[in-house]
């Protein structure tokens, strides 16, 4: 049959997803029949990231995409997105006027999968847990504003935080808030390897091969309680080593679903075809892409350096080339669709200007040309990160005041190195933990932050960030969210590039693909199930 597209209404903050669909027949050979779901993540367990899927070390898209499967939450973001509710509790809310105290109360007769009920207790010692063992992921950030934990009897949990903090629900629908039975994991250590308990809508079985998981079998948990409703039994993801071999396996019909990450040219040929047996499914998505600085290396200590790089960054060549329509020129850290998004570096910088670049580093004294290597990853976010670093490469050396270098690193050791400090300049991506502003920029300028970044900035720490987490009203945080963009812009610790959609490709007999993503880019593998083709 003749492609079709659905266009669903868009809402600020929510995704609404566009459908194109196409006919024929087919279905993957997972396990009894089981849902497959493809993609490229790799899950790989090192000497320095033994616990890849601990909720205390996680802070990935890709293992949050296995952890949400299994591990249960106190909330979660609803279907089709919007606020958070309830998820293992009955309810929750703030207590006070002041957003200071929340308190949830847990569903009756919640249990693990193993059948051991689930206690208040078990939940103080989860959040308890990650924020003792705080690992170097930064995850624990997510917690920073939580003081104390206490519990009243089996089912009532009481949170009380250190400053108002109206973005804490959504802080306790990630999975670092997962909740962990104690006898599975360790008060003061990691848990090593690829197993994963919890209370949560499935069970998971890893396949494992040379330290890193190829498989992961979800098998629906028959004592799941909670909000959410399975469409499905059991589903499968596995492992790619790239697009390529993703999208032969879904041509075939070893799996039924293809997700992140497809390369601009899939998603190009699948949204053009006139028939066959796949659909394709489009979304705004809240994916970002910028450079990060390690503002203490002697090659871009000197701001003026950062903010000459903004000034000849060409956005809109770089998506033109590299993304074509999936992808948009940011001039924030926070995208474009949320609430208190400013484009403070258009703001500032305005068009490309090589003049007004070469202003900026005589004024401050900087010789040129400026020796650099931007470092990227090559199998982290997709096959077109290659091409996007030497159009950047080729914008900042065409001016004659660079003189760039591009160089490419598997994430299992782009990520450490980064940590680390060793890159200068490098090349990062965000998928938020949850669609607010505050999580687009308290995960790379507050203490402890996401990069390890040396930038400190206490305007931001200590005023504008705890100014902008008072306002339950998220509009009436936009004062202070535009000053910390304005902020951003003048000392360019981050410069950002460019907001991206998501994709989803199924065989045309599974459903619920609309809802398999959602805002922060998160697997809802709930949502799927097969039906009739056509």
């Amino acid at each position: 049959m003749n492609r079709k597209t659905l266009v669903l209404p868009a809402v600020v903050g929510l995704l609404a997803p566009v459908l194109a669909a196409c006919g024929g027949s087919g279905s993957g050979s997972g396990t009894d029949d089981a849902i497959v779901v493809g993609t490229t993540d790799r899950f790989t367990a090192s000497k320095a990231a033994p616990a890849p899927l601990d909720p205390a070390y996680a802070y990935d898209v890709g293992l949050w995409n296995i952890l949400r499967q299994t591990v249960q939450t106190l909330m979660i973001l609803p279907k089709g997105d919007g606020d958070p509710v309830p998820e293992a509790a009955e309810r929750c809310g703030f207590t006070d006027s002041g957003n200071e105290r929340y308190a949830c109360t847990l569903r009756q007769g919640l249990k693990f999968a193993n059948g051991d009920p689930v206690t208040a207790a078990d939940v103080k010692y989860s959040i308890d847990r990650a924020r003792a063992i705080k690992a170097d992921t930064g995850v624990a950030g997510l917690l920073s504003t939580i003081d104390t934990v206490e519990t009243q009897g089996d089912r009532e949990v009481i949170f009380h935080l250190n400053t108002a903090d109206a973005t804490f629900p959504y802080k306790l629908s990630t999975p670092v808030a997962g909740i962990i039975d104690p006898k599975d994991y360790e008060k003061d250590k990691l848990r090593a390897g690829f197993q994963v308990d919890g209370s949560g809508p499935y069970t998971m079985k890893a396949e494992v091969k040379n330290d890193e998981m190829v498989q992961a079998v979800f098998t629906k948990n028959p004592h799941y309680k909670g909000s959410l409703q399975l469409n499905n039994d059991k589903v499968e993801i596995r492992s790619f080593a790239d697009a390529d071999a993703m999208d032969a396996a879904l041509n075939k019909g070893d799996i039924d679903v293809m997700t992140r990450t497809m390369t601009p040219e899939q998603i190009q040929k699948l949204s053009t075809a006139a028939d066959g047996n796949v659909d394709l499914v489009e979304m705004p998505g809240l994916e970002i892409r910028y450079l990060g600085f390690n503002t203490n290396a002697p090659t871009v200590k000197n701001k003026a350096v950062r903010q000459a790089m903004a000034q000849l960054v060409n956005r809109s060549e770089l998506v033109s080339k590299v993304y074509g329509s999936q992808a948009e020129p940011l001039y924030s850290l926070v995208p474009a669709t949320i609430t208190g998004h400013s484009n403070s570096f258009f703001n500032t910088y305005g068009d490309p200007s090589v003049a007004k670049a070469k202003s900026l580093l005589e004024k401050a004294g900087v010789s040129t040309p400026v020796k650099l290597t931007l470092h990227y990853t090559t199998d982290h976010y997709g096959a077109a990160t290659q091409r996007e670093f030497e159009v950047l490469q080729q914008q900042l050396n065409a001016s004659g005041l660079f003189d760039v270098d591009i160089q490419g690193t598997p994430w299992t050791q782009f990520r450490p190195a980064q940590q680390k400090g060793e890159y200068d300049v490098y090349g990062m991506g965000w998928f938020p933990d949850f669609p607010d502003a505050d999580n687009f920029i308290a995960p790379f300028l507050d203490k402890d932050n996401f990069l390890s970044s040396p930038y400190t900035n206490n305007e931001i720490r200590d005023h504008l960030i705890p100014q902008s987490r008072r306002q339950a009203d998220r509009m009436s945080a936009s004062s202070s969210l535009t000053k910390i963009q304005d902020e951003v812009a003048d000392d360019v610790p981050v410069l950002p590039l460019w907001q991206g959609k998501q994709y989803v490709a199924a065989r045309d007999d599974i459903t619920g693909t609309a809802y398999t993503l959602n805002s922060t880019s998160s697997l809802q593998l709930w949502e799927l199930g097969r039906g009739v083709s056509g």
